[in-house]
């Protein structure tokens, strides 16, 4: 593999948030590569083979590595798309970096020295996605992590601080503080709207905000790209159901924010 993405384009990051039935997966694959085909613009498709944190012992956690790997590799190849999947393990990152074109790296596990230099020494691109625990300007530190292994090819992700107990909130300005870093700036929009734990054995959400939040990073000018969860039927996905916005309301946020990119990125 040897994708290339083109820095001056916005960058789209988006499907499921863990690998589901085949079905499913395609037709969620093919509403993200609509977007390809319809917009000059950077799209690359996620999913995660496996979910490691979950809010009870009782949640679905995907269908593993090696499987996982093989329908994100299916998917890759019969849509043409570049795939992003999650690692929480050193030892998944190389036989992850045979499928993947992008490594990602938990919230949770953005300071795991080890696994930020895994996912750097496998030369793939690395997403590292800020911990809610975590300031902004505290994300250079994983950035020359991942920069000491001599691969530069990484975005940063915001996807909110923790506001109290089960709740979330984004700080505008820390777009702008992470783009002094270099690296294309990434809004996490359904993740950002996330309530963690708020259900007592799973997160619930407010995807009904997600496409105001998303044009107003947007309008920052400081954001690069947008990550966006998005299911046929969200209520009956098996993870963040209550997060994940429907493919169509998926299309409505793209199509918007690319207008307000057109005004800002000039």
């Amino acid at each position: 593999m040897s994708l290339i993405l083109d820095n001056t384009k916005m960058i789209l990051i988006a499907g499921p948030c863990v690998i589901e039935d085949i079905g499913t997966m395609k037709k969620i694959a093919d509403s993200v590569k609509q977007i390809e085909q319809i917009y000059n613009i950077n799209v690359i498709f996620k999913a995660s083979y496996k979910k490691a944190n979950r809010s009870s012992i009782n949640s679905y956690t995907g269908p593993g590595l090696d499987e996982g790997l093989r329908i994100l590799s299916d998917i890759g190849k019969d849509f043409e798309l570049p795939i992003l999947t999650d690692v929480h393990e050193t030892t998944d990152v190389k036989v992850a970096a045979e499928v993947a074109d992008i490594l990602q790296i938990p919230a949770f596990l953005c300071r795991q020295t080890d696994l930020l230099t895994a996912c750097g020494n496998s030369g793939r691109y690395v997403n590292i996605k800020k911990g809610q625990f975590v300031s902004p300007q505290e994300m250079d530190n994983a950035v020359k992590k991942v920069e000491s292994t001599g691969n530069a090819k990484i975005f940063l992700t915001e996807r909110g601080t923790f506001f109290g107990y089960n709740n979330l909130v984004v700080d505008f300005r820390s777009f702008g503080e992470m783009k002094k870093f270099n690296k294309p700036v990434i809004y996490d929009a359904t993740h950002s709207l996330q309530r963690p734990a708020a259900t007592g054995t799973a997160s619930g959400g407010e995807p009904d905000k997600v496409r105001n939040l998303a044009r107003a990073a947007m309008a920052t000018g400081w954001v690069d790209g947008l990550f966006i969860e998005t299911h046929p039927e969200p209520l009956k996905g098996r993870s963040d159901a209550l997060s994940m916005v429907n493919l169509e309301e998926f299309k409505r946020i793209v199509s918007e924010c690319l207008l307000i990119k057109g005004l800002v990125w000039q």
